[in-house]
């Protein structure tokens, strides 16, 4: 009994040391990635403000030569006037500066000079609407590729898996601009809806309702479908093959031979592996959605970023376009780490390389 109680308390000091070492791995981790995302973040602004200033010119250069199109005279007073108002004749650092420092002590994002109004007023609405097409096509992209790719893997060579593979070449093959086109004239001549934008006429503009609600869900599939195509093609192709490894390698055999039940194996190991590259590319694969559908929103007239971005770049629209390249890459960076954190979780090696 003596060395009994001795042991248990030994026992348990042991295991709770191993779970508190493991809840550090897990903490430092997590805080490890969520730092590095600082410098990051800052770089991406610096190049961001850079890039969008490289070309000759600016807003104001293509403003003139608009109103001088026109047969509006500018003279050169006028031009620096408006060039002083609106800080343009400022050095790189100090632009830079100021618009960091409105981000961060403020949350503004600037000015818009095309539509004469706040950065933050033109994009948070459309930054929302982009965000629910690009989560329901990603949704939509995960969904479709994991059924037809297990399936393919675990059917390979049956007529199913050639369908899966024909479909998944047809994805990939076909410009999304297209394919938009192709659904918008099924819809309108088979069905005889045309389901262009995001909202019904009667419901743009208008508050939000359970009918707008209702409305716009009729008129996503067509969104979702086009932008998630080629994602679905490609991940289809990654899960197939990398099921198909797994379930040639020697422990699947021994696993069978020793009588376990196939599905029970396949759901155990193979498939939680197989899955890593689902988990890895969703932090690219969120901003590749929200950048991506820029010629699809224009196409299906979306009130998402896509057309404000396009806008803002041909006009030169430093702070607006720089906010939308801004926001893309911090997608980018956020979904990368929690992508990250969600590997880890998946496979727990990775936490301690």
């Amino acid at each position: 009994m003596r060395g009994r109680a001795v042991y248990e308390p030994a026992s348990l000091s042991k295991g709770h040391k191993l779970l508190r070492e493991e809840r550090d791995n897990v903490l430092q981790f997590i805080i490890k990635r969520i730092l590095y995302m600082i410098p990051t973040l800052l770089l991406i602004s610096i190049i961001t403000f850079a890039i969008i200033q490289l070309p000759p010119g600016d807003w104001l250069t293509t403003y003139v030569m608009t109103l001088e199109a026109e047969g509006v005279p500018v003279s050169p007073e006028q031009i620096e006037i408006l060039r002083t108002r609106y800080g343009m004749n400022q050095p790189f650092h100090v632009k830079y500066f100021n618009w960091m420092k409105g981000i961060v002590l403020e949350g503004d994002l600037g000015y818009s000079f095309e539509w004469n109004k706040s950065v933050n007023e033109l994009i948070w609405s459309r930054i929302a609407l982009t965000f629910v097409v690009a989560l329901c096509s990603m949704l939509f992209t995960w969904i479709v590729a994991f059924i037809i790719g297990v399936y393919s893997s675990l059917r390979p060579y049956s007529i199913g898996d050639y369908i899966a593979t024909f479909v998944g070449f047809i994805g990939l093959a076909t410009p999304s601009f297209m394919l938009a086109l192709i659904l918008m004239w099924v819809s309108l001549e088979v069905f005889g809806v045309n389901y262009t934008g995001l909202f019904s006429p009667e419901f743009v503009g208008v508050p939000w309702s359970f009918a707008k609600v209702a409305d716009m869900a009729k008129h996503l599939p067509i969104p979702i479908i086009v932008v998630g195509t080629s994602g679905t093609a490609g991940l289809i192709r990654i899960l197939r093959a990398n099921l198909r490894d797994e379930l040639g390698k020697p422990y699947v055999t021994t696993a069978r031979a020793r009588g376990l039940a196939y599905t029970k194996i396949v759901l155990k190991y193979p498939l939680r592996i197989a899955l890593i590259p689902f988990v890895s590319t969703a932090g690219w694969q969120l901003a590749n959605l929200v950048s991506g559908e820029m010629i699809v929103s224009t196409v299906l007239s979306l009130p998402t970023t896509g057309p404000l971005l396009l806008s803002a770049l041909k006009s030169q629209d430093m702070f607006l376009a720089g906010s939308f390249i801004m926001i893309i890459s911090a997608l980018t960076v956020v979904g990368t780490v929690v992508s990250d954190i969600a590997l880890a979780a998946l496979d727990p090696r990775i936490r301690y390389e």
